[in-house]
């Protein structure tokens, strides 16, 4: 098996003097095909962290593994968990290398969505569930677990409590975590652990199954750069010295709701929608985040809608729909790169719609500070969790340089100007409660 492994020649040699039957039971062979870091390791492991680069076949290997367990294991019950139920379904069961993807015709489960449910033929059973309801997994049981991109989960560490108290079934209960290392609470502490097994791996290492010139072209924008060691190499960084905002400090602030006004009965008093136009057509992110101010007082952060190397045209309709679908009732659009063009297309499509534009004085940090304060007051909430957002407000540095993922924190500085607008006043005093 490990010669057929390794030699691909040898491998299409044997398969090409098999029958239909023969080759198609061959080719569902995942130890044949896998490569060493993507099964199980050995030993007798509760945990098994898979800390990954993207690309790397992480989902294979998980949607491999908890087919491996169904198919040999009939009172088997596991626990799918991604960042939201959603994706659990789109990536974990439907996805290109979910489970029904690699399952043989002979032994696939049939999928129930409305019941978020997988049953294989033998009666082994997957439940579906979303770190973003963490409640969910309260009184469930379980022989196995796995849980998918534990980076980027909202509500990471009652979600994973939960799960993990609700592996007991079974001889050997066992968790799979797969991730794109982000230096969240979570995964930090799975990292160090002493009774979790952790497996690493590049993107390069999944080269053979990458479209051609993927691998040359994140190379060369990105190799050596703090994204690049996270995003590529599968490596676990630390904070940035220095940073605005902490990932704890984001975690306490984070809500999976926004309370009601319990005079008017609305959630929020105000919705805007910022935007950090970039500087060229079609190159950078535009980023676009879109705040309301509840009626306690408080900031909420209730989607970061951004778009990635879109035309100019392209960018402003994005920036309307998110007007539109949140009830906006101001855009502000910073003028320095293309803020007009923002103001004549959302004038075009909505005459009424307040379009405000904000020049940049100061850097990108500077205005960040302010801002930043108000997190600490508690006075700003994220309902449900902003990955790349997060990321780049945690590579804000005071006084300092650009520290995150990307050329330009983008999302970050649309994120300062909607909260500018709704809690800051000219001077970037924070404004009374309330007002």
């Amino acid at each position: 098996m490990e010669w057929l492994a390794e030699d691909e020649s040898l491998r299409e040699r044997l398969m090409s003097g098999m029958s239909e039957s023969e080759a198609a039971l061959v080719e569902h062979l995942w130890d044949l095909h896998a490569r060493p870091a993507q099964l199980p390791p050995d030993g007798d492991w509760r945990i098994w962290l898979m800390m990954a680069g993207r690309g790397f076949g992480k989902t294979r290997a998980g949607a491999e593994w908890v087919r491996a367990i169904a198919e040999r294991e009939p009172q088997a019950r596991i626990a799918l968990v991604a960042a939201t139920l959603g994706e659990a379904r789109s990536v974990m069961v439907e996805g290109p290398s979910g489970v029904l993807a690699v399952a043989p015709w002979w032994r696939r489960p049939m999928f129930a969505p409305a019941l978020r449910r997988l049953t294989w033929p033998n009666g082994a059973v997957a439940l579906l569930f979303g770190a973003a309801e963490p409640d969910s997994l309260r009184g469930a049981q379980f022989t196995h677990g796995w849980a998918d991109e534990i980076g980027k989960w909202p509500f990471a560490e009652t979600a994973w409590s939960n799960l993990e108290m609700g592996l007991r079934l079974g001889r050997r209960p066992q968790l799979l975590a797969t991730t794109t290392p982000r230096p969240v609470a979570l995964v930090r502490r799975l990292a160090t652990g002493a009774d979790v097994t952790v497996t690493r791996g590049r993107t390069l290492e999944n080269r053979a199954n990458l479209a051609e010139g993927f691998i040359a072209a994140m190379e060369a924008n990105y190799g050596g750069t703090r994204l690049g060691r996270q995003e590529l190499d599968g490596e676990l960084i630390e904070e940035v010295s220095g940073a605005l905002w902490r990932r704890d400090l984001i975690e306490r602030c984070r809500v999976a709701h926004v309370p009601g006004d319990m005079r008017s009965g609305a959630l929020l008093r105000r919705v805007v929608v910022a935007v950090d136009p970039p500087a060229s057509a079609g190159g950078d992110a535009c980023g676009i985040v879109v705040a309301g101010l509840g009626g306690d007082g408080r900031a909420y952060v209730i989607a970061d809608a951004s778009v990635e190397g879109a035309s100019p045209e392209g960018w402003a309709r994005a920036v309307a729909a998110a007007a539109m679908a949140h009830g906006a009732d101001r855009v502000v659009a910073e003028a320095n790169n293309g803020g007009a063009m923002v103001e004549s297309v959302l004038r075009a499509a909505d005459a009424a719609l307040p379009v405000k534009l904000v020049h940049a004085s100061r850097g990108k940090a500077a205005r960040a500070e302010p801002v930043a304060a108000l997190y600490e007051a508690g006075r700003v909430a994220h309902r449900g969790a902003f990955p790349a957002l997060e990321d780049q407000m945690c590579g804000l540095v005071a006084g300092g340089a650009y520290e995150g993922p990307g050329r330009s924190p983008d999302r970050a500085d649309a994120l300062v100007w909607a909260l500018t607008e709704l809690m800051l006043g000219k001077r970037g005093e924070a404004r009374v409660r309330g007002m």
